[in-house]
């Protein structure tokens, strides 16, 4: 899926701004987070609130290794919202959550640092 989770790899390929814009990166809330154990690597199921524009969508995120279930509703997530949906087993994910690795491997949510409007595009 990623070219590299690697911190010293070269930057990828240069792209023109235009490129940059097609991709629609949007803030939303966590509204409900669920177990998926179906998931061949361990995942969560969540629902989030973009706001009216775009409303509510689901995202398999693996994010288990830093992140209770407990402790993400109510969490500002950002997210990819304009790529098509992907089937991951039974489970539609309508959005990629966005995340960095840590030194393990693990991966850290990217968020805002300060509540944002739901729905706040990234530029």
């Amino acid at each position: 899926m990623h070219a590299s989770h690697d911190p010293a790899a070269p930057a990828a390929d240069a792209i023109l701004f235009d490129d940059f814009l097609k991709v629609d990166i949007r803030v939303g809330t966590v509204v409900s987070a669920e177990p998926f154990p179906e998931a061949r690597q361990p995942a969560y199921k969540l629902l989030i609130d973009f706001g009216p524009a775009i409303g509510c969508r689901k995202s398999s995120a693996r994010i288990t290794d830093r992140y209770d279930l407990a402790d993400l509703p109510g969490r500002q997530v950002a997210a990819v919202v304009n790529f098509p949906p992907r089937q991951i087993g039974k489970f539609m994910s309508q959005v990629l959550t966005l995340g960095f690795a840590d030194s393990q491997g693990a991966v850290v949510l990217f968020a805002p640092d300060q509540p944002v409007p739901n729905g706040s595009r990234l530029f």
